[in-house]
């Protein structure tokens, strides 16, 4: 059976680690604890059944294996905005069209940290393409290119604050 000061104690371990998830096991009992990392650094305790009764031999935890990602998952590497760009774009070029922010919010380049970003420099979109969600007020708003052409830039990092009228991306016509 946990006791409160040992599950404190294994949380505020965890908290410390660099580990995204942790299960624990007790030897020859039904219970475990199992911590996963989310955004924000919340973390989520689940203990399934916990057994009510003391067993009369010394419980010892499990020794939990960490595997690798396997190989194929490794290739893909995300790259910063900065290195997406052959070479710098001039965001006061006439030709070259703003989608710019309705509304103060955080800008989120996908619909969930997990996701592929909606768009990368150089995919082309349509106006009615989702480029981005700005969220405002816990309202998560979907903005829309309101441009055919190819994104040449993104100006806002993920989860940044970005404010009514700022540029967003530039994008150069079709």
């Amino acid at each position: 059976m946990w006791k409160m000061h040992e599950i404190r104690e294994m949380i505020k371990l965890f908290e410390e680690s660099a580990l995204e998830e942790m299960k624990v096991e007790l030897e020859g009992s039904e219970s475990n604890i199992f911590l996963k990392k989310q955004a924000g650094a919340t973390i989520q305790l689940s203990n399934e059944t916990i057994e009510t009764v003391k067993p009369s031999m010394k419980q010892e935890p499990v020794a939990v294996a960490v595997k690798e990602a396997p190989a194929s998952m490794k290739k893909e590497t995300v790259k910063p905005v900065q290195e997406e760009r052959l070479k710098p774009v001039n965001a006061d070029d006439s030709s070259l069209k703003k989608v710019v922010s309705p509304m103060v919010g955080t800008f989120y380049n996908a619909s969930s940290p997990e996701s592929h970003p909606f768009v990368r420099i150089g995919d082309k979109v349509e106006s009615s393409t989702v480029v981005c969600i700005l969220e405002a007020m816990k309202l998560f708003n979907e903005i829309e290119a309101e441009v055919s052409g190819e994104i040449v830039d993104i100006l806002v990092e993920n989860g940044h604050l970005v404010e009514h009228g700022q540029t967003l991306f530039l994008v150069k016509p079709e």
